[in-house]
């Protein structure tokens, strides 16, 4: 009987690791050992009419960012809001409720007739 199995499966196997990390290239024009920044900043300031282009974007971006952010928190405390109506059978906020209905039940409750103020 033969055994089928390979005991060293070396064909298999990826070369080890390197001990020696790669070194990454930090030479520029500036000399060697000096930083390598991956987007180095200009050489010249850009004319008005870029910087006026770029500015306008910024702009836009924010004020589209700002007003996702706010549709988002008025959707959410809506979402909250009536989550919490659901789960409650009726309004969440007791500060919502009015002063005359909470006398009333407080009265009726204690079997105090009601009285109408003026």
């Amino acid at each position: 009987m033969s055994d089928h199995q390979n005991p060293k499966p070396t064909d298999n196997l990826p070369p080890p690791p390197s001990t020696n990390p790669p070194k990454i290239s930090t030479a520029t024009s500036s000399g060697p050992g000096a930083p390598h920044f991956p987007n180095p900043p200009d050489r010249t300031n850009p004319d008005v009419a870029t910087l006026r282009e770029q500015w306008r974007f910024a702009i836009k971006q924010y004020s589209k960012w700002y007003s996702h952010a706010w549709g988002t928190a008025i959707l959410a405390g809506l979402s909250f809001y009536a989550l919490g109506w659901i789960i409650k059978g009726g309004n969440p906020l007791p500060s919502f409720k009015h002063e005359e209905e909470s006398d009333s039940k407080i009265a009726s409750s204690n079997g105090v007739p009601e009285v109408k103020r003026s």
